[in-house]
């Protein structure tokens, strides 16, 4: 059974700082007084002056859209202007598809490694072998862009084409590939059996979200008997955030009632909340979450639910702290402005805005060698400008984000999958439904 938490404004999108996004008309507000007229006029007054007498001639849209952020980010991190490049931009990681090829890439000696192509996709038909390194992209070299300035080159219009010169471990001369590009699907859920347990990574909360979980759960069914399946793990490391209905319907997946999570405005009557509904996917089976630093908005969203409701066990590091939601107002072919309209709440009513989610079984993760002293912990209560949290302490958010590439180097993977097999006793797990609802009476 699908079941989609519906939303009175619209859900949207995902940001590179993690948002939970809602999409609105917009809502009038009152007139501004004397004074604010007063200094905007001052502000008209600058911009001539700049425009007219600076050194050189200065690009005036940059000025405009300089002077809206300025103003938008002096509110908090997550607000800014979105020009129209920007509001496609984020439209299409909400979609959780574009026009591409279907690799996954990395940068290497300052070449485009082509990790994996993705299966049927216009790269895997065309012959993209993974190790390829791509070293020129219609004819412009590699060298010297960054590797989102070459992802962008590589995406475009749907059916037209692409031509990627490859070099290919032994092959005697670079490779000439043409690729005909086509609508990529991202997955939002990736998934596996560890034996008796399902692992469910929850990748991003895009429009897929949901529906990709929902088939991941099946396949796993499918794989392993009821009475064989310990659990699952629910792995939300790493995981930005994104659409704030995909967090209630996640969420959903695994109970079957209960208040998800509460988002509060300026105004009281602004207050929603969004409840779950009956149908448990994982019939019920013990559930352990995994977060880390890298742990933000919607997947905080998740976690906080699940463990107020006593529904699974989290276990990791600190999540990164970020409690906001952003409302997307359309500006029409100017693009977009992105406001922090509201703070969301657990069911047991606590923001997590500057303080994050506390797992229930801290796990620390050790980092290898090599990244010993290039990666500290950060969180929502390091950045400039952040909204304070009512609960936040000295203590701040976040933890340090890495995950292990090897499954056998995850100490908090393998911690997780003892503690469903019985291997490891923690009087955390499992949670106690019954203690939750006592809590609330």
């Amino acid at each position: 059974m699908i079941r989609k938490a519906s939303l009175v404004i619209v859900g949207a999108l995902m940001g590179a700082t993690a948002m939970s996004v809602l999409y609105s008309a917009g809502v009038p507000a009152q007139a501004a007084g004397p004074s604010t007229y007063k200094e905007l006029s001052i502000f008209g007054d600058v911009f001539e002056r700049v425009r007219a007498q600076y050194v050189t001639p200065p690009d005036e849209e940059k000025l405009v859209e300089n002077a809206i952020n300025g103003m938008l980010t002096s509110l908090d991190p997550h607000s800014s202007f979105l020009n129209a490049k920007d509001a496609e931009d984020m439209r299409t990681q909400t979609r959780g598809e574009f026009g591409g090829l279907g690799i996954e890439v990395t940068m290497e000696d300052e070449l485009v490694k082509v990790i994996a192509p993705i299966d049927d996709t216009p790269a895997s038909r065309a012959g993209i072998l993974a190790g390829d390194l791509i070293t020129e992209i219609d004819g412009t070299a590699v060298r010297g862009l960054k590797l989102e300035d070459a992802v962008e080159k590589m995406r475009g219009a749907v059916n037209t084409p692409i031509k990627l010169t490859v070099i290919r471990e032994g092959a005697d001369k670079p490779l000439e590939i043409t690729v005909v590009r086509d609508i990529i699907a991202v997955r939002a859920v990736k998934s596996r059996v560890e034996g008796d347990v399902g692992y469910l990574r929850v990748i991003s909360f895009t429009e897929k979200t949901y529906d990709d979980l929902e088939k991941a759960i099946q396949k796993i069914k499918a794989e392993v008997p009821a009475d064989k399946l310990k659990g699952y793990v629910l792995d939300l490391r790493l995981n930005p955030g994104g659409l704030l209905d995909q967090a209630i319907n996640v969420s959903d997946a695994f109970l079957e009632r209960g208040e998800v999570v509460s988002t509060r405005g300026r105004n009281a009557d602004e207050t929603r909340r969004f409840n779950a509904g009956p149908g448990d996917l994982t019939d019920g089976k013990p559930v352990v979450v995994m977060i880390n630093g890298g742990s933000a908005s919607a997947s905080e969203i998740v976690a906080g639910a699940l463990q107020d409701l006593k529904r699974a066990t989290v276990l990791g590091t600190r999540s990164f702290g970020k409690g906001s939601v952003q409302t997307i107002i359309p500006l029409g072919e100017s693009g977009a402005l992105r406001l922090t309209t509201a703070l969301y709440y657990t069911p047991s009513g606590t923001s997590i805005q500057g303080t994050g989610i506390k797992p229930d079984i801290i796990v620390e993760q050790p980092l290898p060698e090599e990244l010993q002293g290039k990666v500290r912990a950060e969180g929502e209560s390091s950045l400039r400008g952040h909204i304070t949290g009512q609960n936040e302490t000295e203590e701040g958010s976040g933890s340090v984000a890495y995950v292990p590439p090897e499954a056998k180097d995850d100490i908090q993977l393998n911690y997780a999958l003892d503690l469903l097999r019985g291997n490891k006793t923690d009087p955390s797990f499992p949670p106690s439904p019954d203690k939750a609802a006592a809590a609330k009476q």
